[in-house]
């Protein structure tokens, strides 16, 4: 199967009538190559009559684990869970802290928040917006027991550096991979280094649910029984409770439509890769585009660049009929939720990066022509 065919065609007709704008993303087209097989399961799941912890999950977690290669997946309700879930697992002593890198979305720091650990932020790169190995090392206390890395935009972090530096100091590694589905650092997949990978399944996700879902792939027999416990109230037997768990499960119905849309995931990713490339080949240099890396396969969640006048880009884009998004326009440190929770609140690469970014329109169901639309129209932006 072609990875342009499923997309491209059956869109073609619909984007005719609206071919004077160009959306940033619209769920209903991306999910239309897959509309009559969602009918088939959705049938299937309620003929079947089961609704939670079913074949349907089992199934998706062979599938997602074979995927990556790895021994263990478990299947939770979101991505958030999947973070707080792969926490728990670990035990940490309540007061410990995690590493975490200063521009991630919020979530990331809330799972850590809510263990009754300390998030300690780390600031990132400028030009991979991912944590920067160098400013770990100088964050790490006795107290420091993991570090939380966040594979931004869908851009794997620089992981062999990372790696030493939690053997090194004895640390686990927990890895938010809720924008990195099928990315890769020197061929190795986004969450296959670590402790954990943690997955998230929003719609807009290059492998996204109909709802929320999330997933935990992980390398110990352990750590795999412990979060089958820890998803379903702590419990193995029904009604018999080991640890304090949650409810957190993916339901059958969200495992049934990830597995279709599971074997289109490379194929989804490609097509954005090209799109991407687009980007990188004709932005001008008013514009700070991502990274172009071999070691580094990028599967572009976002497609994003910095500009000092990010707010006045926006706009004049909007008055073209194009649409954009910002990922995302407050800072963690300048969020009313977290004060109180971080060692200070000045993290210079952070506040840039939250005060210039823009989120360009890069989804499958884009094509080519539209693409280079964006990028004439922005390399005429008067800034």
């Amino acid at each position: 199967m072609s990875h342009m065919m499923p997309y491209e065609q059956p869109f073609t007709q619909q984007h005719s009538a609206m071919s004077h704008a160009i959306p940033y993303e619209n769920l209903k087209r991306l999910n239309h190559p897959f509309e009559e097989q969602f009918k088939q399961q959705l049938a299937h799941v309620l003929e079947k009559g089961w609704y939670i912890l079913g074949e349907e999950v089992t199934h998706f977690e062979q599938e997602f684990a074979d995927y990556h290669g790895s021994a263990y997946a478990v299947g939770v309700a979101n991505g958030l869970d999947a973070l707080i879930l792969s926490l728990q697992c670990c035990g940490f002593e309540k007061g410990s802290e995690v590493i975490v890198p200063s521009n991630t979305y919020i979530a990331t720091i809330l799972s850590i928040i809510h263990c009754g650990l300390v998030p300690v932020l780390a600031e990132p790169s400028i030009r991979t917006y991912n944590i920067d190995p160098a400013a770990i090392a100088p964050l790490i206390t006795p107290k420091t027991v993991a570090i939380m890395v966040v594979h931004l935009y869908g851009q794997c972090c620089n992981m062999g550096p990372v790696m030493d530096i939690a053997t090194q100091h004895g640390l686990k590694v927990i890895e938010d991979c809720a924008q990195a589905h099928g990315a890769r650092y020197k061929q190795q997949l986004a969450g296959t280094f670590g402790d954990f990978g943690a997955f998230s399944f929003y719609p807009t996700k290059n492998l996204g649910a109909l709802g929320d879902a999330g997933a935990i792939i992980c390398k110990s027999k352990t750590d795999y029984l412990k979060l089958r416990q820890l998803r379903n109230y702590g419990s193995e037997k029904k009604y018999h409770n080991g640890v304090i768990g949650y409810n957190s499960r993916l339901d059958e119905l969200q495992a049934a439509f990830l597995r279709i849309k599971l074997p289109a995931l490379n194929s989804i990713n490609e097509h954005k890769r090209k799109l991407a490339d687009i980007y990188a080949a004709g932005l001008n240099d008013q514009f700070m585009k991502p990274v172009v890396d071999p070691d580094y396969f990028h599967v572009y969640h976002i497609y994003n660049v910095l500009h000092p006048k990010r707010d006045e880009l926006k706009k004049y884009l909007a008055d073209h009929h194009i649409a954009t998004d910002i990922h995302y326009p407050v800072a963690p440190h300048d969020q009313p939720a977290l004060k109180g929770y971080l060692r200070h609140y000045h993290y210079p690469i952070a506040t840039q990066i939250h005060q210039q970014t823009l989120s360009l329109p890069c989804s499958v169901i884009h094509t080519e022509a539209e693409i280079h639309q964006v990028v004439a129209v922005m390399n005429q932006f008067p800034g």
